[in-house]
């Protein structure tokens, strides 16, 4: 079971994003790479910030992964927040668009252009939520 926030948990999300169906459609005119970034909490396990990169495109994943500061300050879109907010996002305890609306996740980005895709958007919480998850914080 992959760990979040590693390479490997990243790796198993892009496969799951590919396989649904559901976010095919909800995201079939979406353009625009995603910064997935974690921001550190030593005391839950994540000593340092995480950026995942997910390059969305016309409803699927062509890739991503771990990278560095350089490529995610490249990305169309970035997401911070600290670990435990991603957590409660994976978990489903935290609702992604209202988290955004709510600033509980920071966006860098056109936020108008992800609340016209809030479909798609709770869709990747909701696929995030379904890949088998292990987090620093409960081993």
């Amino acid at each position: 079971m992959p760990g979040f926030p590693t390479e490997e948990w990243f790796q198993a999300y892009i496969e799951a994003i590919n396989a649904s169906e559901a976010y095919a459609e909800y995201a079939a005119t979406w353009e625009g790479d995603v910064i997935i970034q974690v921001e550190a909490e030593p005391d839950k396990g994540l000593a340092s910030d995480v950026r995942g990169l997910l390059d969305l495109w016309h409803g699927g994943c062509r890739g991503g992964g771990i990278v560095d500061e350089p490529r995610a300050t490249s990305a169309e879109f970035v997401v911070r927040a600290p670990y435990s907010r991603w957590k409660g996002v994976i978990r489903g305890d935290l609702e992604p668009v209202k988290g955004l609306v709510q600033g509980k996740l920071r966006v860098r980005g056109d936020l108008a252009k992800i609340l016209r895709y809030v479909k798609g958007t709770q869709e990747l919480a909701y696929i995030a939520g379904h890949v088998d998850t292990t987090f620093p914080d409960e081993r």
